[in-house]
């Protein structure tokens, strides 16, 4: 039995807290929007974010910052990437005790090129942050509500901290691994995005099977290069955080990146993708901050650039895959 504050009341966020709730802990679920807390008190739902589900009635959240970081010393950080500064500096405004930090956005912020673990310690004094523990995975919230069975991974170059996010979640339909290498799992996890983009663009253009899975491979191939270059564990990117986590979202109409991508190919421009799907797309920030890496890196990203290309200089999607299949001829296989 622990207690414990997640901080973001989206989809993901209110799955996780379901599932610490009904394993036992105490759990505080944190909203920026009163009228959302006072929802999920009298009635129960989320119907925003997830219309179909009864949360446990042991689940209580808040709109009072001050209450959540007063609850527990266990933080899940589940807001969107672009946020997460924002609801660091406002934190600081009372939290004076260290916290074991979990974060589960999958994101790099622009310009900066920095992870969202990256954020955190630079958000954050030293003196409040025991850990920080990144969880990631093929996990759609609309799934884990209903108990289908999901595998993610905690990790931490800590292996205490990793274990004891593996013990906080763990149950019956919700298995955790542990890894060490977070610079992997976090990029792995925020790269997938920009891939499952591009798949849903080739299925809003209904190119068919060989043409998705030509590019979650290839996909893959680019994430493996950036990722190693930037010190990943190359096995990573064949676990869970790396393949699980692209197959899952660039196949699934739960995901907001596919869907997005899909009606990309479908012809709508990105400012009436983004006002259709109502929520954060991740993959269209990280795409820039992707192409802003590979630059730094020195990395060929082909499918990341051509995605750059479509998001933000008006490229037509269907003029982005004619030049990427009439490139210079290569090996398939690359050295890291």
């Amino acid at each position: 039995m622990e207690k414990v504050t997640v901080f973001g009341a989206g989809s993901w966020g209110t799955a996780l807290a379901i599932v610490l709730a009904e394993n036992g802990h105490q759990t505080l679920l944190w909203t920026h929007r009163e009228d959302q807390a006072t929802e999920i008190n009298q009635y129960h739902t989320n119907k925003k974010y997830l219309p179909e589900t009864i949360l446990p009635t042991e689940l209580t959240a808040t709109s009072d910052l001050a209450e959540a970081i007063e609850h527990s010393t266990l933080f899940v950080i589940a807001v969107p990437t672009k946020a997460i500064r924002e609801v660091c500096s406002n934190m600081m405004k009372t939290l004076n005790k260290k916290a074991l930090f979990i974060h589960v956005s999958k994101g790099i912020e622009p310009d900066t090129l920095l992870r969202i673990s990256e954020i955190l310690e630079g958000s954050l004094p030293a003196e409040v942050v025991s850990d920080i523990v990144v969880l990631s995975g093929p996990s759609h919230a609309e799934e884990v509500v209903l108990r289908h069975p999901t595998t993610i991974t905690a990790a931490c170059e800590n292996i205490d901290s990793a274990e004891k996010v593996q013990d906080l979640f763990m149950n019956g339909y919700f298995r955790v691994y542990t890894n060490t290498d977070v610079i992997g799992v976090e990029l792995g996890g925020a790269l997938k995005n920009v891939i499952a983009l591009g798949a849903g663009i080739s299925d809003g253009l209904e190119y068919g099977d060989n043409a998705k899975a030509a590019l979650i491979t290839r996909g893959l191939a680019e994430i493996s290069r950036l990722g190693v270059k930037m010190g990943g564990n190359p096995f990573t990117f064949s676990g869970l955080s790396g393949m699980g986590d692209l197959i899952a979202t660039c196949t699934s109409v739960h995901s907001r990146n596919w869907r997005a991508g899909n009606m990309l190919g479908k012809g709508l421009t990105l400012n009436e993708v983004l006002e259709k799907v109502g929520m954060v797309v991740e993959g269209v920030r990280t795409t820039k901050a992707a192409y802003q890496l590979a630059q730094k890196y020195d990395v060929p990203m082909p499918l990341t650039s051509a995605l750059y290309e479509v998001l933000f200089h008006e490229k037509t999607p269907k003029d982005a895959v004619d030049e990427l299949m009439i490139r210079m001829k290569k090996r398939e296989i690359d050295l890291y």
